[in-house]
């Protein structure tokens, strides 16, 4: 009798279990670039504001003509990451575009940075290469193309604040071996491999040291 009352009971509940099923819905895919591009998020973080790692950069708010380049050297082999070049291979340049100009637009706020850890002497030092640069070796400063600010210039300059020194120094070291290169002239390779490593630190420790101004946008070239 007890086997027999489970089974009715369990053949009783098929009518509810199948009804629960039939109401439920798989998600609703919105085809919009905000949700195409939510597998940008696995590295560079929600709405692009950048991994938690500190190796991921900031997408959000940079100058979309920058944005467009970056993309096209990743999938064109200019630079060197293998799950960006596999990611955009089978991506068209207007669809790359289209990418640069959504991340673009998004302005969202910056956290602050984290403290810096180098002695006062260094971040000095720092603060003098990123604003006036260094004539006599020949080294120009950050702000000359990258803006009074450091915030970036249209179309395509990228703001160098709200970047951890672990990027910075990254990036500059990828310029200063080849495994990061543009389109000539190449100033940024020049640079890299014309700037002694106790000065790279001393910048990015300072530029890494700074807090993104309020309300901050890439300016005019």
């Amino acid at each position: 009798m007890g086997w027999c009352l489970a089974g009715l009971l369990s053949c009783s509940a098929l009518p509810c279990s199948a009804q629960a099923s039939a109401k439920t819905t798989a998600p609703v895919f919105e085809n919009t670039i905000a949700q195409r591009v939510m597998a940008c998020a696995t590295c560079h973080g929600k709405e692009g504001r950048a991994g938690p790692d500190g190796y991921y950069p900031r997408l959000a708010g940079k100058p979309a003509g920058y944005l467009y380049q970056q993309m096209l050297a990743f999938r064109d082999g200019r630079r060197h990451y293998g799950v960006m070049a596999r990611l955009l291979e089978p991506l068209s340049d207007s669809y790359l575009m289209e990418i640069a100009l959504y991340y673009a637009g998004l302005d969202l706020p910056h956290p602050a940075p984290s403290p810096a850890r180098a002695a006062p002497a260094l971040l000095q030092r720092g603060q003098q290469l990123a604003l006036h640069g260094d004539a006599a070796r020949k080294l120009p400063a950050c702000a000359q193309c990258h803006g009074a600010a450091l915030t970036g210039a249209v179309p395509g300059t990228p703001g160098l604040l709200g970047l951890p020194q672990d990027y910075l120094n990254a990036q500059l070291g990828a310029w200063r071996n080849g495994q990061r290169r543009a389109h000539d002239p190449d100033c940024m390779a020049r640079i890299a491999r014309q700037i002694e490593p106790e000065d790279l630190v001393a910048v990015t420790a300072w530029l890494s040291s700074q807090p993104v101004p309020a309300n901050a946008r890439p300016g005019p070239a």
